[in-house]
């Protein structure tokens, strides 16, 4: 059980001392600046930090496919918590449903992304996040204000 616990730490502790300074040693020598990653398109930042750096076509690649499993993890986990809302709290939904919310988010992503590109994907994420932030602020003050009644109690 312990090495499940430090290894992932150790891990973390290394990659947050030894490679900034690398990248920053690599990056200084190859005479590149922020400025020039800025004027690239957003879509491409990424392959355009990694560039100066060594091994740049694997660690782009690595990029790419960490960027992929990032979505497709995200993707399946909004489609199962929209599952399991649509489904009335059941955990066991049907396979059919959780099929078609995949599917239907899928469909949404495509569309705003051929539609209007990533500005438009942008601005549906942040048009949804915000009424979901007023939400949880109003959760907050509801929990402070539950908070003070069970103190008074004691």
């Amino acid at each position: 059980m312990t090495p499940v616990r430090i290894g992932p730490i150790a891990l973390l502790a290394v990659m947050l001392t030894c490679l900034p300074a690398r990248a920053e040693r690599s990056l200084s020598q190859a005479n590149w600046t922020l400025s020039e990653a800025s004027q690239a398109a957003a879509e491409t930042d990424l392959l355009e930090m990694l560039k100066p750096l060594p091994l740049s076509g694997i660690t782009s690649l690595l990029g790419i496919i960490l960027v992929l499993v990032f979505f497709v993890t995200s993707s399946d986990s909004g489609s199962l918590v929209v599952d399991t809302i649509t489904a009335g709290g059941k955990l066991e939904a049907p396979v059919s449903q959780r099929v078609f919310w995949a599917s239907f988010e899928g469909l949404v992503a495509i569309a705003l992304l051929v539609g209007g590109g990533l500005q438009a994907l942008r601005a549906a994420a942040i048009s949804t996040g915000l009424p979901f932030a007023l939400v949880l602020l109003l959760m907050c003050v509801s929990l402070i204000v539950g908070l003070r009644q069970e103190l008074r109690h004691y």
